[in-house]
């Protein structure tokens, strides 16, 4: 299955309490911090949640 490296990008200070546990769920807890998740629905849907706040790479198994 496909891979998805997430990297938090901007802070999450100022940010409403769905897009903190949306990060937090991500396993993203600090700036520049990345993690890799496979590409399932439900990963889509955090990563669209805090789309602003994180950049989305492919990662080639």
């Amino acid at each position: 299955m496909a891979q998805l490296k997430v990297t938090q990008i901007k802070s999450k200070i100022g940010t409403k309490q769905n897009h903190r546990d949306s990060l937090r769920t991500l396993g993203l807890r600090k700036i520049r911090q990345s993690v890799v998740r496979e590409d399932t629905p439900q990963n889509r849907g955090l990563i669209h949640t805090v789309r602003h706040l994180v950049e989305v790479e492919e990662v080639k198994s």
